[in-house]
């Protein structure tokens, strides 16, 4: 990372067989998102970004290859990853510190969101470097567009715990926001994932499954909670990448003597942990919370 666009290439892009220079960039940071899938989603900025920049890194040389050739960008990408960011962030920084231009991009999509990226980022702004977005795709944007689940409210929560405790007591904390949640999950734990969710924050709550953005098989499945559970318990093999969401819960009963009333009802007819997860349900409240305030109005009245 010594030399300014090593290798000695072109500062240009490639667009319809016509070479477009890249304009010169001021010393900065720049996070550049890229494709989630489908090439065609790179914006002009993000090519000449790519194009002009001193130094360019990613996480995977080859993966962002793929891309740089597409568009005839000779610029030389360097790896920055979780597993050599202590030796190659340093790196980086110094390059910014010698007054060059720093691009960085993911895999794919927005650099930062869930990457390891973020670290940089931070060094960066600490250290006093101009740090300069260049926005593009996102696979939860997307992901929440296409859902058909309200959109003025979203929380993004990446990937659950892979472990069943652990990703239920996440749900439970997650439940009462009022927003439409937003997750990563791999396809070989999607069904499992989505019944904890279904137990968790009702069966009844709107969903939607988004596999492989973008790509050529795409696919957005919609539905209950507990539909979409049935039916990707019965798929063998899921593949592609997923991102998951969860519409916002039902208006809450704000009035204590409701809530109550609700548990003492449900509890007549089934069991504690069921009247607690039917309670969620109707109340939009979370399981958990619910299932304690149920053991103790059973031990308040004996």
């Amino acid at each position: 990372m010594n030399e300014d666009q090593s290798g000695g290439g072109t500062r240009s892009f490639r667009l319809h067989n016509s070479n477009i220079p890249a304009r010169p960039l001021e010393p900065a940071l720049y996070l550049v998102a890229t494709p989630i899938g489908n090439l065609g989603d790179i914006t002009l900025r993000a090519l000449e970004t790519l194009a002009g920049a001193d130094v360019l890194a990613c996480e995977d040389t080859r993966v962002t290859r793929v891309l740089l050739d597409r568009y005839g960008i000779q610029n030389r990408p360097y790896a920055y990853h979780e597993y050599n960011a202590d030796e190659a962030g340093p790196r980086l920084l110094q390059a910014l510190e010698g007054g060059r231009s720093v691009a960085l991009v993911s895999d794919a999509g927005t650099p930062l969101v869930s990457d390891p990226g973020y670290r940089l980022a931070v060094q960066a702004i600490e250290a006093g470097y101009k740090v300069v977005p260049i926005p593009g795709a996102s696979a939860p944007l997307a992901a929440l567009v296409g859902s058909g689940l309200p959109n003025d409210a979203f929380f993004f929560a990446g990937f659950l715990p892979a472990k069943d405790k652990g990703k239920r007591d996440r749900l439970a904390e997650l439940a009462g926001i009022p927003a439409t949640l937003i997750f990563f999950e791999s396809p070989h734990r999607i069904a499992a994932t989505l019944a904890s969710a279904a137990d968790v924050l009702g069966a009844e709550r709107p969903a939607a499954v988004c596999r492989e953005l973008t790509k050529t098989f795409e696919e957005f499945r919609r539905g209950t909670l507990a539909e979409l559970a049935a039916f990707y318990r019965e798929v063998d093999n899921v593949k592609g990448e997923i991102v998951w969401l969860v519409g916002p819960p039902a208006e809450s009963v704000t009035a204590e003597a409701d809530i109550d009333a609700i548990l003492a009802d449900l509890a007549g007819t089934m069991p504690t942990a069921k009247a607690a997860a039917e309670a969620a349900r109707l109340t939009g409240l979370p399981r958990k919370e619910l299932y304690q305030r149920l053991l103790d109005m059973k031990e308040r009245h004996g």
